[in-house]
């Protein structure tokens, strides 16, 4: 590798941004080309659904760093750049209007997508998706106009717009496929924890339905139908029903794809000279032997560390176990290590979950999997400790409060 090789991210996210960060912190001094399709520099995207959309956070708070930090680093930061192809062998992408941009080292940090409901009506006005900063600056308008809001999707997003609908003074309907909120990620252990929560606000949760319909008049939205038959009126509709990867361009040139982009646990793809970082990366992670891609703020933060050693010849490897964290109403959240549905056989609860003020842990054959803390905080690094572990643990001593986690 040449000392000073050109350095291209496409992606304009936190990924992106911190990737470029990363290679100066470095003291890599080549060339770095940032192309973002958006208007705005860089920003990091959980405010959108947490203090920016409830207005307890200003707008310049998302963005990663100030608008002169791209000049200041010598980063070459392009905004409204849409990339539509790649060509791994020449080491250049294409853009929307035509433009050839050549790299020797290429990052692909190109994020998610919200995921299509599928059914009709979903492009009336008022019916509203959770990405980009202008999604949650029309999410907030319609909240401060709207009597009715049918929140679709029981995750994390459907959960977070769902309390900022409320404290906002709505009604609000929250519709989920599932028995449960979070079922898939929580368990019914504790996913009972966030569906009490919403109900005690005041939300209407609605498990177990799907939806056939989002009716409008004169192409706005008036309301859902569900397939049981039920018409709910509505004056705005939030869809929060996952997302997808943006691997078309990675896919399209060949390199593997398989939910996102599969890179190894240095983050390196198929192709030696490209990486891909952030919620597009489908990774490698040594510590849980398995491949996963994980859609929250953590990975997008930390990876590019790992993909700037990467590209500057050094042997890093991510294997950082998956921490997200969330905020609704009175309850504040953080969770951290990784379990598949059906791979616990365990869920010890420390704390008062009634009062939801605990930790819950979910273990294996007495090995804990992952741990979740309620409204009980400077517990995270106890619990990866016991995650990263790997030992067997004392249940009895784990579920004593009194005993503190370190010592478990």
């Amino acid at each position: 590798m040449t000392s000073d090789p050109r350095v291209l991210i496409v992606g304009g996210g936190l990924a992106a941004a911190k990737t470029a960060e990363a290679l100066r912190a470095a003291q890599f001094r080549g060339p770095i080309t940032v192309l973002g399709d958006e208007p705005h520099r860089p920003y990091e995207r959980p405010p959108l659904s947490k203090a920016y959309l409830l207005g307890t956070a200003e707008r310049d708070s998302v963005f990663v760093h100030s608008a002169s930090w791209y000049a200041d680093h010598d980063v070459d930061l392009r905004l409204g750049a849409t990339t539509v192809a790649l060509d791994p062998a020449g080491h250049k992408v294409e853009l929307a209007d035509g433009t050839g941009i050549g790299y020797d080292r290429l990052v692909l940090a190109t994020g998610s997508s919200p995921r299509a409901l599928g059914v009709p009506g979903e492009d009336l006005a008022g019916v509203h998706r959770l990405r980009r900063l202008e999604d949650s600056d029309g999410i907030r308008a319609a909240f401060a106009r709207a009597a009715r809001v049918v929140v679709v999707g029981t995750g994390w997003i459907g959960l977070e717009t769902a309390a900022a609908a409320r404290a906002a003074g709505a009604e609000v309907t929250l519709l989920g496929r599932a028995e449960l909120p979070l079922l898939r990620v929580l368990g019914p252990e504790l996913a009972a924890v966030f569906a009490d929560l919403h109900r005690d606000h005041g939300v209407e949760l609605r498990n177990d339905v799907a939806v056939t319909e989002i009716t409008g008049r004169a192409g706005v939205v008036t309301g859902v139908d569900l397939a049981d038959g039920t018409h709910l009126d509505a004056d705005a509709v939030v869809v929060g029903v996952g997302a997808v990867p943006n691997d078309a361009l990675a896919r399209d040139a060949g390199l593997d794809v398989d939910d996102g982009i599969v890179v190894d646990e240095h983050l390196r793809t198929s192709d030696p000279d490209v990486f891909a970082a952030g919620d597009v990366a489908n990774a490698w992670n040594p510590l849980l032997q398995r491949r996963i891609r994980v859609e929250h703020w953590a990975n997008a933060l930390n990876q590019p560390v790992v993909a700037a050693a990467g590209i500057l010849g050094r042997d890093a490897v991510y294997d950082r176990l998956p921490y997200f964290y969330s905020d609704q109403y009175d309850l504040g959240m953080e969770y951290v290590g990784y379990v598949a549905p059906g791979e616990y056989d365990e869920v010890v609860v420390r704390g008062d979950r009634d009062a939801r003020e605990f930790v819950a842990f979910w273990l294996s054959g007495g090995r804990v999997l992952a741990g979740m803390n309620v409204n009980v905080w400077d517990v995270v690094d106890p619990i990866r400790a016991l995650v990263t572990s790997g030992r067997t643990v004392d249940v009895a001593r784990l579920a004593d409060p009194g005993i503190p986690l370190e010592d478990v």
